[in-house]
């Protein structure tokens, strides 16, 4: 496939303009916990372990940014906001669950434990 450009960027494959959309230390773990359910800000925060503020805030804006999340905000005080996932969220949960499975199973071959 030859090289092509969005937003700016030159790309050299489709692996590469999707992992720059859904990959990183933060982003799956992020869609993953909201597959099922619609989160607020500090119930993330909970779920996912070891992840700073300023990093789940910014990960939270280029995940709405690029279509995967809705943020809704609520008129009150304090302010209550809410993540979920759009339809395009929703459609790279499979792919995020494949990518999962793998890792357990190269966690199972080197005889990691989960934590």
């Amino acid at each position: 496939m030859p090289d092509f450009i969005y937003k700016g960027k030159v790309y050299y494959n489709p692996v590469e303009l999707a992992m720059s959309r859904i990959g990183g230390v933060w982003k799956m773990p992020i869609l993953w916990r909201l597959k099922s359910k619609t989160l607020r800000y500090g119930e993330l925060r909970k779920a996912i372990h070891h992840i700073s503020d300023k990093m789940l805030t910014t990960q939270l804006r280029e995940l709405e940014a690029d279509g995967y999340i809705d943020r809704k905000v609520y008129a009150q005080v304090p302010p209550k906001t809410e993540y979920s996932l759009t339809e395009k969220g929703r459609a790279v949960i499979p792919i995020i669950n494949t990518i999962r499975e793998y890792g357990l199973e190269l966690m199972r071959e080197e005889g990691i434990e989960e934590g």
